[in-house]
């Protein structure tokens, strides 16, 4: 049997690293999407641990008697309400 050679096509290019970061700088809202969706998932974790912390330190204030659960839904409220722009 001959022996096939391989066909060689002419190598690809690589973009340069030039016209890489043209690329990137092209799309911004990309970039800001990434870091957008980042975030956000920074958040989903961080959101229900700072929570339970706080439901821990009330539940301290209140069995320390230092503050009662009245004071607790006052400030929340406090919190809550809308603000006013200056």
């Amino acid at each position: 049997m001959p022996s096939k050679k391989k066909m060689r096509g002419q190598p690809r290019r690589q973009a340069s690293p030039r016209t890489m970061r043209r690329s990137v700088a092209s799309r911004p809202e990309g970039v800001a999407t990434r870091r957008l969706n980042e975030l956000a998932e920074t958040l989903d974790i961080m959101l229900p641990e700072l929570t339970a912390r706080i439901a821990a330190v009330e539940h301290l204030l209140v069995e320390k008697q230092l503050c009662t659960h009245e004071d607790l839904v006052r400030s929340r409220e406090f919190v809550d309400r809308p603000r006013s722009r200056s």
